[in-house]
Formats: C-alpha cells, sequence, structure tokens
C-alpha cells in the first residue's frame, strides 16, 4: 500500500471548564488543550488512536499546516499506509499540560490576575498531564482508545495512561522510554534547567513581553541534543570536518567544527519555538516520573491493574534511555502476567531514531496493530434478551438502547439464538408475538482470541452484521459489528 501524507490539518482547541485536580495537591481551573486529528472516527467509537509526544513537542504530529514547510513531528508513521492508518484509525495529538503551543502552560494567562501564569503556575506531573488528555477524549466522545503511543517522554504518559486508566485502552505502545527517570535523566535536566535560570534574561520567569533568556533555552537545548545522538551518528554525520576555515580559528567565537555549528543552529531555532519557563515544568515533571513511587513493591506490582497488549520498543543506540530500560518494563509487565512484546529497533541514530527510522518503525508497529482479535474491538456490555420473551419486548429493548441485534439468553444464561431489528419487523407484519417464531437458533459465534480478520470473513459469507462473543461455556461476553471492524481491516473475501 502506497504511505501518504495525512494532508492539511489544523490544531484544534478545547477549553476545560470543570477544575482540574493537581497530582501534588491544588488545581487548576479553565484549562486550554491544543490537539490536532488526522482520520475518522468510526460510529462503534473503537478505532481513536492516542499520540503522546516527547519533550519538546507539541500537537502538530502529523500531516501539514498552512504555510509551514515542514510536515508534523512524527509524519513518518501518521496517514494513509503508514504505521498509524488515517484510513483506518482516528489519530488524536494534543499538547501537554504545562506546554506552550496552545495548552494551558506558564506563559498562560491566570484567569484569576490577567496576567501570564509565570511561576505561579502549579507544579505537575506525568499523571496531571494524562488526566488532561483523558478529558479531551471525553469532550470528543471517546471512552476507550484503541491504541496509545508515544516515544521518550511520550513513553512516560503511555505507561502512566495504562496505571491511570487501564480500561480506557485496548493497546499500548511505549518506545525509547523508561519507568522512572534514572539519575543520569535527571542530571541532563538539571544542567538544562540551570542554563535557564542562569541567565540574567530569566529574570526568575518574568520575561514575557520582552527578550526571554535565549542564551540559556539555546544552551539547554543544545546539551539536550547531544543526548537524542549516539557518537556513532555524530562521527558519520559530522566526523570532525570543518565548518569553513581550513585552519583553526585560535579562539573561543569561532565555530571550527561541524558538529559546534550544527548544536548552536538548534538551539537557536529552539528559542523561537519553545517557551524557557515550558522547559523547566515539564523536566521536573519527568524528574518525578517513577511509577513505583505509590506504595508498590517493584515495577511488576505497579504494573498490575494494566489491562493492555503491550508493545514494548527500544533502540539499540539510544544512551538517554538505554534499551535494558525497555527490558525491565517488558521483563515487569510479562512478570504481571501481561501480554507484551519487546522489540529492539537496530539503529545508529541514538534517542532520535524513534524520529527518523521510517522503515523499521513502520513495520513493527504495522505489524503489531493488525494483530487484532476480537477481543480488542468487541463490545463488552451486551444488551440480551430473555428466552421465551415477546416479540414487543424485544422491540421496546431495541428502541430504548438502540442496538439492532439481540442475543436471546436461556436460563443457564447461555446463547440460545438471536433476533435482529428487521426479524422484529417482519414479525410485526406477520403479527407474531413470541421471540422463539422468529429468532435464529443456529448462530453464528465468534471467541475472544479470533483474529479480527477471522470475524469479519465470518460475517461476510453469512450475510450477517453482528457476531455475538461467546466463551468456552457458550456463555455471552460481548458483540462484534462490522461497524466495528470494517475501518480497521480489509474484508476477506
Amino acid at each position: 500500500m502506497k504511505r501518504e501524507s495525512a494532508g492539511l490539518v489544523e490544531t484544534q482547541s478545547v477549553r476545560i471548564p470543570e477544575a482540574i485536580a493537581l497530582e501534588h495537591g491544588g488545581q487548576l481551573s479553565d484549562v486550554n488543550v491544543a490537539y490536532e486529528t488526522y482520520g475518522k472516527l468510526n460510529s462503534e467509537k473503537n478505532n481513536a488512536i492516542l499520540v503522546c509526544h516527547a519533550l519538546s513537542g507539541d500537537a502538530h504530529a502529523g500531516g501539514w499546516r498552512k504555510g509551514e514547510e515542514k510536515p508534523g513531528w512524527w509524519d513518518i508513521i501518521i496517514g494513509p499506509g503508514k504505521a498509524l492508518d488515517t484510513d483506518k484509525f482516528l489519530v488524536i495529538c494534543s499538547n501537554v499540560l504545562g506546554g506552550c503551543k496552545g495548552t494551558t502552560g506558564p506563559s498562560s494567562i491566570n484567569p484569576v490576575t490577567g496576567k501570564p501564569y509565570v511561576l505561579d503556575f502549579p507544579f505537575i506531573t506525568v499523571r496531571d498531564m494524562v488526566d488532561v488528555q483523558k478529558r479531551l477524549l471525553e469532550h470528543l466522545g471517546i471512552d476507550k482508545l484503541f491504541a496509545v503511543i508515544g516515544g521518550s517522554f511520550g513513553g512516560m504518559q503511555v505507561l502512566q495512561w495504562c496505571i491511570s486508566y487501564p480500561e480506557a485502552i485496548r493497546l499500548a505502545i511505549p518506545i525509547a522510554t523508561s519507568a522512572y527517570s534514572s539519575p543520569q535523566q535527571i542530571a541532563f535536566n538539571e544542567v538544562g534547567r540551570r542554563a535557564i535560570t542562569s541567565d540574567p534574561d530569566w529574570d526568575n520567569g518574568n520575561y514575557y513581553g520582552r527578550s526571554p533568556p535565549a542564551r540559556g533555552l539555546s544552551l539547554a537545548r543544545m546539551i539536550g541534543h547531544i543526548t537524542y545522538l549516539s557518537d556513532e551518528s555524530m562521527h558519520q554525520k559530522f566526523g570532525r570536518r570543518r565548518q569553513s576555515k581550513a585552519e583553526y580559528g585560535f579562539d573561543f567565537t569561532t565555530l571550527d567544527f561541524q558538529v559546534e555549528s550544527y548544536l548552536s543552529y538548534h538551539g537557536d531555532a529552539f528559542v523561537k519555538r519553545f517557551d524557557a519557563n515550558s522547559y523547566l515544568y515539564i523536566t521536573k515533571a519527568i524528574d518525578y516520573f517513577d511509577l513505583t513511587k505509590n506504595g508498590a513493591q517493584s515495577l511488576a506490582e505497579a504494573f498490575k491493574g494494566a489491562r493492555s497488549k503491550f508493545l514494548v520498543i527500544s533502540i539499540s543506540s539510544d544512551w538517554l534511555y538505554p534499551p535494558y530500560q525497555c527490558k525491565e518494563i517488558a521483563e515487569a509487565l510479562s512478570a504481571s502476567d501481561i501480554d507484551v512484546r519487546h522489540c529492539e529497533i537496530k539503529s545508529n541514530y541514538g534517542h532520535d531514531a524513534f524520529l527518523l527510522e521510517s522503515g523499521q518503525m513502520n513495520y513493527t508497529i504495522q505489524n503489531f496493530l493488525s494483530r487484532i482479535s476480537v477481543g480488542d474491538v468487541m463490545i463488552k456490555d451486551v444488551v440480551t434478551i430473555p428466552q421465551g420473551s415477546r416479540v414487543d419486548e424485544a422491540a421496546s429493548i431495541m428502541m430504548t438502547e438502540g442496538v439492532t441485534h439481540l442475543p436471546v439468553i436461556s436460563e443457564e444464561g447461555k446463547l440460545a439464538g438471536i433476533v435482529t431489528a428487521w426479524d422484529v419487523s417482519k414479525a410485526v407484519a406477520l403479527k407474531y408475538t413470541l421471540l422463539e417464531e422468529i429468532m435464529t437458533r443456529k448462530v453464528v459465534t465468534s471467541v475472544q482470541e479470533d483474529p479480527i480478520e477471522r470475524a469479519a470473513k465470518r460475517m461476510n459469507e453469512h450475510n450477517i452484521s453482528a457476531l455475538p462473543v461467546v466463551d468456552a461455556g457458550q456463555l455471552v461476553i460481548g458483540m462484534v459489528t462490522s461497524d466495528g471492524v470494517s475501518r480497521l481491516i480489509s474484508v476477506c473475501r
């Protein structure tokens, strides 16, 4: 399948009217959330994928915004035919709480004072950020995500989702991340923060309306950018090549080497698009992140409540979030009897590989998402009707509950038949009164473990639009409909 762009997109915004209770205490009111969507939500509302961005990311993950020269930061995997296929999924990405790209953060106006929050903005955590994302999904009418995915700091958000809202996620894909910030990661963040706060222009955060702490923020970005690369990638990209002059400058102002110029460029560019105070707040939230901090004796215990299937991806040359940290996550999930696969991307790009390795990322993620089972997409709260009921009772239930298929249940709770809205309409015309006279007794069913392609093929072969999902004892545990799978697969014929 040809991989294409998600096309032109616009950043949208929603205000959360109710106060957000924060993890450390206190609350935040009138929170604004900036977000983008790619693709369409299906009628079952079960095809939504949430993308969580890294430290310097924003809501613009895919497609192109009018007038901009670059696509979204993860355009390599978002779009028709790509891993996050917008012909199948509704892909959502929002700017995190504390950010500076449309979501409420320290540069936002404090409704109490009418001025920017500055350092009056409360300290926030990854859990607070996930809580705000949950409110956004509620606004969009989405109760359960098909998947949540993110790399680096975005991977931390993925893991927090699985702890905070385990029933709201089917599949989880944390990439190049950790279940807690290591001393080395905290150290790099602190050096970056110190670079900002040591800049005289920072002025205790009160720089809005005048010169920002450009030198400090640029230096913080340069330090961070070094950790995103690998020694080998820097050798390949720069070596010891000089920037321009044949001879060394023998001073402290000349950028003799290409790597110096590269870091300087990225530092200066970062100042133009990111807020220094947001950098302080977000890196502090990253430092505080630790899934074992709330009483869990081990990481395995912290994951005990998780309900998702996991794909954990590490990067071979990543020294900011080394592969052993992802392996630790996978081992803890496995110890908790949670379905998990671990894959290591072979790359010389270092930590940034999850943003650059188009082929491996698409293949790995697409392969995982394509292994969809009936249990991943079935409707669990199935409306049923007892055997021996009347046709008018079935009609009333269908009207009240808004369903078109009713499994008929025996006294033992087992599947005895099924009745459809078409059956009820025909019964009224023919003046039947009992379900026994119209229900289908030989019911085509599915089980949780069935690949979704098999269920779709079965519906196609029998020309039906829904399958009851039963367990080994023939008890109805769910329902899968053609609408629920039509955007996720191509029906086998």
